[in-house]
Formats: C-alpha cells, structure tokens, sequence
C-alpha cells in the first residue's frame, strides 16, 4: 500500500515537473509571437485614427467654406437692404421737402393774384372823370384777364395733389412690405398721371417691388422704361444699378456684370457706383463653376 502511493506521489511530481517546463518554453514562444502582432495592430489603429481625423479636419474646412460663402451672401443681402433703407428715407425726406416748397410756391402765386385785382379795381374809379378816353375802357377788361389764370394752376394743383396722394399711398404700401400692394398703386399711379413729376419714381419703385417678389424679368421692364424714358432721372443710377442685380439673378452672369460696369463708368461719384464695385468684386471672388 505504502509502495503504491509512493509510486503515485512520484508520477504527480513528474507531471507537474513537466508541465512547468512546458510552461516555461510556450511562454516566450507566445510572448514572441504577440510582440509582433501587438505593434502591427497599434500601428494600423494609429493609421486609422489618423485617416479619422483627417476626415474630420477635411469636413470642418468644407463646413468653414460654406459658412464663409453664406456668410458673404448675407453680407451682400444686408448691403442691399441698407441701400434700400437709405433710398426709402431720402425719398420720404425729397417727397416732403418738395411737397412744402411746392405748397409755399402756390401760396405765393395765389397772394399777387389778389393784389392785382385789387389793384385794377380801384383804377377805374380814380379814372372815372376821364369816361370820353378810350383807353379807359381798355383798361377794364385787360385786368378781366389776369383773374382766370389763377384758376388753371389751381385745377393743375389739385391734380397734383390727387398725384401726391396716390403715390404716397402706393410708397405706404412699399414701406410696409406689401409689394402686391405697392406694384399694384404704381402701377394705378403710372396710367393715371403718365406726365407727373413723380412717375419717373415710380417707375423705379415698381421694378423695386417686383424685385422684392423675385419677379426679376417685370423688374428688368421697368428699370428699363426708366432708363430709356428718363435717362436724366435721378433715379437713373440706382435703376441701372438694380437692372444689373436682376439681372444676375435671373443667371445673365455677362449681361449683369456689363451693366454693373456700366454702373461706374456712367455714375462713378455716385453711392451705386460703389454698391456695383462691391458687388462686382464678390462675384470674382466667386469660385467658378
């Protein structure tokens, strides 16, 4: 019994003996072969991550490229409503001014027209004792004249004003952004006082209504019957400079550039002149297409 357990306690001693020198030579055996592998697959991970963040880095500069492109957009948006605020407040303020001086020169058109007629009343009385010369009668009648001449102005005055009016109520509508509005009572304005001092202004806010609707080609009409019908306008600047922007819009990139030129080369003191230059110079900033 004592002689089997002494031969089994020796064949666990051998097993166990043995399993420690295969340990002992697998080991490096593994830690030989996981070296190897362990740094290639660092590698390809440090290969990946660098492809990742390149990737990243690639799609911030086309998000950057975007943001600068919309950003230079809003810029030339917010330009051209600044422009428009400053046409819309030096048209209230021309409109005024005009409408006061031409108030002041009707009231002082009709004030000699009493004095003279007062003046041609008391002439015959103080004639009265010469009744046999003939000039004395004549002198009655020329003065008859004067008094129906102030009745035309003032039938032309209150066209004018039934003008001013009209316009002002369609200018009202510009201002608040109902354009539907506004192109409809220049339009109204146009027909009725086609001779008006007002309808070369009204001509230019037509086409800025439809501007503002993107209706480009019916702007185009309009800013072109400006310009060929009242090339002396001082609205003619900035129709020619809203011309070239329709013009754009509707893709006509040589046409809309050609009248932006043509902007400066005609009016090159003028605030269009700048606004065109400015336009001018994004576009060739414009990547091409």
């Amino acid at each position: 019994m004592t002689f089997k357990l002494a031969q089994r306690f020796t064949v666990s001693i051998g097993m166990a003996g043995a399993l420690a020198s295969a340990m002992l030579f697998m080991a490096p055996a593994h830690a030989q072969d996981s070296s190897p592998m362990s740094l290639s697959d660092r590698v390809a991970r440090l290969e990946q991550q660098s492809q990742g963040q390149n990737q990243t880095r690639m799609a911030q500069v086309n998000q950057l490229q975007q943001m600068q492109s919309q950003m230079q957009q809003m810029q030339g948006q917010i330009e051209e409503l600044q422009h428009q605020l400053q046409q819309l407040q030096d048209q209230s303020k021309a409109q005024y001014t005009d409408l006061d001086s031409r108030v002041g020169r009707l009231e002082k058109g009709g004030a000699p027209a009493n004095p003279a007629s007062a003046a041609n009343g008391p002439a015959p009385s103080s004639t009265t004792p010469v009744s046999t010369a003939p000039g004395a009668p004549a002198a009655g009648p020329a003065p008859a004249t004067p008094p129906p001449a102030p009745t035309v102005p003032a039938e032309s005055a209150a066209d004018k004003a039934g003008a001013t009016t009209s316009y002002n109520a369609a200018f009202k509508s510009l201002k608040a952004g109902d354009y539907v509005a506004s192109s409809r009572g220049f339009r109204e304005f146009i027909q009725k006082y086609p001779n008006d001092s007002l309808t070369p202004n009204a001509f230019y806010w037509l086409g800025e209504s439809y501007y503002a609707t993107t209706n480009y080609q019916v702007a185009v009409e309009a800013f072109n019957h400006l310009l060929s019908q009242y090339p002396q306008s001082d609205k003619a600047p900035d129709a020619l400079l809203k011309l070239g922007y329709s013009q754009l819009q509707m893709k006509q990139t040589d046409a809309g550039t050609a009248t932006l030129k043509s902007v400066i080369a005609k009016y090159p003191s003028s605030n269009a002149a700048k606004l065109a230059q400015e336009r001018l110079t994004r576009l060739s900033q414009q990547p091409a297409h």
